[in-house]
């Protein structure tokens, strides 16, 4: 699976409005040799997951800045558990308190990159991860 690309869709659920880091993150992961996937503005939940099952994605990439970080990860992760898609890697972006990462990290979220993270970090993330996924389904 070495010419696999890795395949990650980025979300902006609810009714924030701002795009730009979720485009920002996008465009790195694309120039990282990745296949995004940008939904784009006001997706709920089931938006998401049904695009990422759709386009058969190795990871979701959330971004947040309106607060409701705890109720929209807590959704797709049970909406990823209902279709049989867990497997599928979460992961995220915005302004998030300190104290809500453990929360986060239980829900099963994989990693949340807040501001002054860089996109390297990101990219760097999604590779190990991504690969690991593939070796736990013998797919590396």
């Amino acid at each position: 699976m070495e010419d696999r690309r890795i395949r990650v869709l980025i979300a902006k659920p609810g009714m924030d409005g701002h795009d730009r880091g979720a485009k920002v993150v996008a465009r790195a992961l694309r120039d990282a040799g990745m296949e995004v996937i940008y939904t784009g503005l006001r997706q709920t939940a089931d938006m998401i997951v049904n695009a990422a099952v759709q386009e058969d994605v190795d990871a979701i990439g959330l971004s947040v800045l309106s607060g409701a970080h705890m109720h929209y990860f807590r959704e797709v992760m049970a909406l990823l558990h209902e279709k049989g898609a867990a497997d599928i890697i979460v992961f995220g972006g915005g302004i998030i308190p300190d104290q809500d990462l453990p929360k986060l990290d239980e829900l099963g979220v994989g990693r949340v990159f807040t501001p002054g993270a860089s996109t390297e970090e990101a990219a760097d993330y999604l590779r190990d991860a991504v690969h690991k996924r593939w070796q736990a389904q013998g797919e590396a």
